[in-house]
């Protein structure tokens, strides 16, 4: 057949600061999926997206032509609300396992397509493959049936959600062009829209540890992703967060796992359970769903912890089995004694990366018992000699460069300097 357009006339209108007009949009995105398209010419659009920028009406236009280029999910036999929270990651952010069941328990249903780690933030999927026999791949009929049956499921997006952005991911990935927001709100927002979502809450992570280190840069992203859900009638909102510290005492798989397992018994990290509790009342907000309980409520009572059981159990998983342990561990200990001011989330990250938690290429094997503990953290008073990180891996050789990595993480002071830290919560934006 022939083409409604080239190529090379795009990227050149790009290329020079003009507007892409809807029809050269939708042609471009379904002939790169078609493979009319090819991959340099797609580079070479993408880094003029990237240094020209988009207007709303041209991000708009894109992330629909993405979500047309495969299926949409809907939840109409579900007899209740649906509602899914998207992180942008960082370091220890196990935030979505305590978050999905405990959403679940108050009333809404979570259908929550999450992904696997890349570099050093941790991926939700390789987190609950630790945990023995739970599968992240289910077709549709089987998320719908365990969303009937538990209010709640984690899982993978099929091949059929979105197949234009999985393509362009990959080739983002190779190009330098993953930080261009027009490109990260569509990539975001094109599978969540076609997820099927009645709402949506996002969690916009800023700090050093995060995707989007700049503050400014993490709301111009929050307010822009706010903007695209709204459009497409999903009731979208957003929390810029910080990511300056890791979140909570863990950064790896099983090790989060674990420690989220405490939040849902009612115990856990402050900040984990202050920015689950946050993020689950502005979750039950948006559904409209009249609460069964308040989150803070079925965190002590167990009925979030029934809901995460029935949930594991519901993928295949054995929410009672011992998780997997790493062969290795080895101590770092403080160097001298005072306040601890600032711990920097991306050198834990990196280190809980090199200890084998995470992939440096897609596909990458990881190794469930890998990470790190944190055994102090900002505001706290340590003596020299204290530990405070514990590594964890399967091979003795990864220790090295681990190491290496968390040189310079930690800042000790004697002489009151303030703690550097970013509040939890920074902003709110709601569309």
């Amino acid at each position: 057949m022939s083409e409604a357009f080239a190529a090379v006339e795009i990227i050149s209108a790009k290329r020079d600061r003009g507007e892409l007009t809807d029809p050269q949009i939708d042609w471009v995105i379904d002939a790169y999926t078609r493979g009319v398209v090819a991959d340099e010419q797609m580079s070479a659009l993408l880094m003029a997206i990237l240094l020209n920028g988009m207007n709303s009406r041209e991000i708009s236009r894109w992330t629909d032509a993405m979500i047309k280029s495969g299926e949409r999910l809907e939840w109409s036999a579900l007899d209740r609300p649906t509602v899914d929270k998207h992180s942008t990651g960082g370091v220890g952010d196990k935030i979505t396992l305590p978050l999905a069941p405990l959403v679940a328990a108050c009333g809404a249903a979570v259908p929550q397509l999450s992904g696997r780690g890349l570099g050093h933030t941790g991926g939700t999927l390789d987190k609950l493959e630790s945990i023995p026999g739970w599968r992240a791949s289910l077709s549709n009929e089987e998320m719908l049936a365990v969303l009937k049956s538990c209010g709640a499921v984690i899982c993978a997006a099929g091949s059929g959600l979105a197949p234009a952005d999985k393509k362009l991911y990959a080739l983002r990935d190779v190009t330098a062009t993953v930080e261009a927001i027009p490109l990260i709100a569509s990539s975001i927002m094109s599978k969540k829209i076609a997820e099927g979502t009645s709402a949506l809450i996002l969690d916009v992570k800023t700090g050093v540890g995060a995707f989007m280190s700049d503050p400014l840069k993490a709301r111009e992203l929050a307010q822009v992703m706010v903007e695209l859900g709204t459009r497409a009638g999903v009731k979208t909102r957003a929390l810029v967060t910080a990511m300056d510290v890791p979140l909570g005492l863990t950064a790896g798989n099983a090790l989060e796992v674990r420690e989220s397992i405490e939040v849902l018994a009612g115990g856990g990290p402050a900040d984990i359970v202050e920015l689950t509790l946050v993020l689950a009342r502005e979750m039950i907000d948006a559904s409209g769903v009249k609460p069964l309980m308040d989150p803070a409520d079925a965190l002590r009572n167990g009925a979030a912890m029934d809901s995460w059981k029935a949930m594991i159990r519901a993928q295949g998983g054995d929410p009672d089995a011992k998780l997997p342990v790493a062969k290795e561990q080895t101590v770092i200990t403080a160097q001298s004694s005072g306040e601890l001011i600032a711990m920097d989330a991306m050198k834990v990250g990196v280190s809980a990366w090199r200890l084998g938690a995470g992939r440096s290429r897609q596909g990458e094997s990881v190794q469930a018992g890998a990470g790190i503990e944190i055994h102090a953290k900002p505001g706290e008073q340590v003596v020299a000699g204290q530990p405070l990180f514990t590594l964890h891996t399967d091979e003795s050789a990864r220790f090295e460069r681990a190491m290496e990595a968390l040189d310079g993480a930690v800042k000790i002071s004697q002489t009151g300097e303030k703690v550097e830290r970013l509040p939890l919560i920074i902003e709110r934006i709601e569309g």
